[in-house]
């Protein structure tokens, strides 16, 4: 242990002799690099740093860690490629001599030696110190002594003593990274002094897992204020349906205490020949305990009517507080979604590198040019769209671009350019990558299809299917292999992560010209609004940003083949949005009119006939899974206040797999062959009369919709006939009599069937029903058999069992 020691002890006195700083005087002027994407290295460096000092404790612990070994060499190339790209040259020479000694002990040339683990910690310190000064605009200086012992090592020489390391100090340029004002050097003398000194940070910088998980808590709290709002509705309707019962209350309160004042009045007229003329009849105890039974019931209702008032202060002041919350959450969700957007503008710097290092390998003269990069995208994609983006980039310049020379013979500028734009349109992102190039050899792509047996030679083939070749796994139309990918080699994984997006891919290209490639990929915020529609029994959501507006066609337009609808002076082509998501066609039932929802998404214009609008709210947007999520138009599904799951669908993918896959003159679907869930309103003052009812119908298999009244009714058909009404006759404001004989008199609503229920069993009240038109007269409390009996008899419906 002592022998260990004492190496140790000198080793790292040795390693303290050698020279990290040479002459500070020496400067190099940094200000013509690009500001932005120093800053973009000096944060992925000092993250890269961070982890390497993890993996650097794990090998002093172990010299035999192969993982960490590997580890430490893979932070250390990507440090490097990072400082040259980035031009802090003398970052890229340090790590590269530190990697090239990683990499002789990772092929088995020789063993980590007891010293070389310090000497990759001061190495590693060295790193520490020169991106913390690159960060704060301060010179670096080429560290050769370090430079010159990495390199020693790595050809397997042991470490030189450090005398001899002491008196080797090469001069080297000092770098400084100035502002736009003249360049100022601080002389650099104690660079290692400084490894730990950081500036203060004005940002706070956060696991993107964690932030994905606060949006998704964000997200279960608007969830669980939607179901706290339904319920506050709920609630509110059930105090509205109290006030109408205490008014009953009231009302037959005040009768009873009309027919027991007529009472004690009759009696007493009948009974004052014999009565004791000493009392008056209210005195008598058989006048008094009606009498105050009369008017206990009058103070219940009274208290009841108080009750009423003090639950109605709650609710509004639960309306009010919950309104606030709302505000607050809306503000939390919409802070912490612009947390996941960020600008384009940082991946351009990275972009302009590729651009520029394609055109000098391949000896072209090329720009990149942009349009809308101040537009912010989600993390997500802006991540998972770089790799391809820089893919196209370089076959755009490899292989769309031509030589300075043919460009001028074809009368184009020397220097050609590669534009990308950036745009939002509905609720889609586009990114478009053009040239101003040659366009693709469609000669070259056909002969290669032919070639791969991916077409026969006689087939005839628009030029729109032969640009879609390029998107097959490995099709390339380069003739020799080059470091840069031919125009289409690797396209098909660009296609293929555009379509993992949920998005779609483009081509149009001219020959002489150049090619755009057309990316629309989804806005995959969490938190949006959507309009909610209606298709049968299913509902689904449709991102606002996508709906430019609704409207309404004729029964007889929308089932013509080809049918447009004009809107804002455009023409919107009519689709049934129950045939794009393979569900039953819209029928909008006891509607002449269709609605439609107008969807537009760049140049497609389509108007979707649904059964219902049901409107629109602030949805959370939660991932369906890899594989519900591949299927073209979901664009993700939400949660309900009632916890129901409702799909968002994306409308415009699904147009167009339409068009592609049939064409639009599609013969309908028989109505006959369509099995419908029947329609039954219930129209009753009751409140429990009118959930007793309902819970016998949808056990049946039928839906139910309620109205307290005839008015009630009324409002509530004007959007859908039913298929059969249950009818009380005594309801306020409009009686059942007044109901039916308003609706035989309406074109549309008179042939609803009728069945009254009613505690007027009376041969009177039977008869006037009958004559105004009711199908079928019940009494309560009424037999459920029977009453389902007359409801399948006036449908027409088989019974089960």
């Amino acid at each position: 242990m002592d022998a260990e020691r004492v190496a140790t002890a000198a080793s790292t006195a040795m390693l303290a002799a050698i020279p990290v700083e040479d002459d500070p005087d020496a400067e190099f002027d940094f200000s013509g690099l690009d500001s932005e994407l120093v800053d973009i290295f000096v944060e992925e460096g000092r993250d890269l740093l961070d982890h390497s000092d993890g993996l650097l404790a794990r090998l002093r612990e172990s010299a035999d860690d192969r993982e960490s070994l590997v580890g430490l060499q893979r932070d250390l190339h990507t440090l490097k490629g990072g400082a040259r790209m980035a031009g802090v040259f003398a970052i890229g020479e340090l790590g590269h001599s530190m990697e090239s000694l990683l990499e002789a002990v990772s092929e088995q040339r020789f063993d980590l030696a007891r010293g070389d683990v310090p000497l990759l910690e001061r190495g590693f310190d060295r790193l520490h110190a020169m991106v913390t000064r690159v960060g704060e605009r301060r010179a670096i200086s080429a560290s050769q002594g370090l430079i010159d012992a990495f390199d020693a090592r790595a050809r397997g020489e042991e470490l030189a003593d450090a005398g001899a390391l002491s008196g080797k100090r090469v001069a080297a340029p000092a770098v400084v990274l100035s502002p736009l004002t003249a360049p100022v050097v601080d002389a650099l003398h104690a660079d290692d002094d400084d490894i730990t000194i950081r500036a203060p940070q004005e940002q706070v910088r956060i696991r993107a897992d964690l932030l994905d998980r606060l949006v998704n808590y964000a997200g279960e709290v608007a969830i669980y204020r939607a179901r706290l709002e339904q319920q506050l509705g709920a609630f509110r309707g059930a105090m509205g349906e109290m006030e109408q019962t205490n008014m009953r209350l009231r009302d037959q309160l005040r009768r009873l205490d009309i027919e027991t004042e007529a009472q004690i009045i009759a009696r007493y007229q009948r009974e004052q020949d014999s009565a004791d003329p000493t009392f008056d009849p209210l005195e008598l105890d058989r006048f008094s305990n009606l009498q105050q039974l009369s008017r206990a019931l009058g103070e219940s209702a009274a208290d009841l009517s108080s009750l009423q008032g003090t639950l109605d202060d709650l609710t509004r002041q639960y309306e009010t507080l919950l309104l606030q919350q709302s505000r607050v959450s809306s503000d939390l969700q919409e802070g912490l979604m612009r947390t996941r957007m960020v600008p384009f503008d940082s991946l351009v710097p990275r972009l302009r590198r590729v651009v520029r290092q394609a055109a000098t390998e391949t000896g072209k003269h090329a720009q990149l040019k942009l349009d809308g990069a101040q537009g912010e995208l989600d993390r997500n994609v802006l991540e998972r769209m770089t790799a391809p983006l820089e893919h196209m980039l370089r076959n755009a310049v490899a292989h769309g671009l031509e030589k300075p020379r043919k460009r001028r013979d074809d009368g184009k500028p020397d220097e050609g350019s590669v534009r990308i734009s950036v745009r939002r349109e509905g609720s889609e992102v586009v990114l478009e990558v053009a040239d101003d190039g040659a366009g693709l050899d469609r000669a070259a792509i056909r002969r290669r299809g032919i070639e791969r047996g991916l077409i026969r030679e006689d087939a005839a083939l628009i030029d729109s299917d032969l640009d879609t070749l390029i998107f097959q796994p490995g099709f390339s139309t380069a003739d020799e292999v080059s470091r840069l990918a031919g125009r289409g080699v690797g396209m098909d994984v660009v296609a293929s992560e555009v379509r993992q997006l949920g998005g779609a891919l483009d081509i149009a290209s001219e020959r002489g010209k150049g090619t755009t490639f057309t990316m629309r990929l989804p806005q995959t915020l969490a938190v949006t609004q959507a309009v909610f529609v209606k298709i049968g029994e299913t509902s689904f959501a449709v991102p606002i940003a996508s709906v430019r507006g609704v409207g309404r066609i004729l029964r007889g337009e929308f089932e013509q083949a080809g049918a447009s609808y004009a809107y804002g002076g455009e023409d919107y082509a009519v689709h049934d949005l129950g045939g794009l998501v393979g569900h039953a066609a819209a029928r909008a039932e006891g509607h002449l009119q269709m609605p439609l929802l107008l969807i537009r998404s760049g140049e497609l214009r389509v108007a979707v006939a649904i059964d219902q609008i049901l409107g629109n709210r602030e949805i959370v947007v939660k991932p369906v899974g890899p594989q519900v999520a591949s299927v073209p138009g979901i664009f993700g599904a939400t949660i309900m206040g009632d916890g129901s799951v409702v799909v968002i669908l994306d409308i415009a993918p699904l147009v167009r797999r339409q068009q592609v896959a049939q064409p639009r003159d599609v013969a309908p679907v028989d109505a006959s062959e369509r099995r419908r869930v029947p329609l039954v309103i219930v129209v009753d003052d009751s409140i429990t009369m009118r959930k007793v009812t309902g819970r016998v119908l949808e056990r049946n298999n039928f839906e139910v919709a309620t109205a307290r009244d005839g008015i009630d009714a009324l409002e509530r058909m004007v959007d859908r006939v039913p298929d059969l009404m249950l009818l009380d006759i005594e309801m306020p404001r409009m009686d059942g009599y007044e109901l039916a004989t308003a609706m035989k008199a309406d074109p549309r609503l008179r042939n609803v069937p009728i069945i009254m229920i009613t505690s007027r069993t009376g041969e009177k009240h039977r008869q006037r029903a009958f004559e105004i038109g009711v199908e079928r007269y019940l009494g309560k409390p009424y037999q459920e058999n029977e009453l389902l009996r007359n409801v399948h008899d006036l449908l027409k419906l088989q019974r089960d069992g």
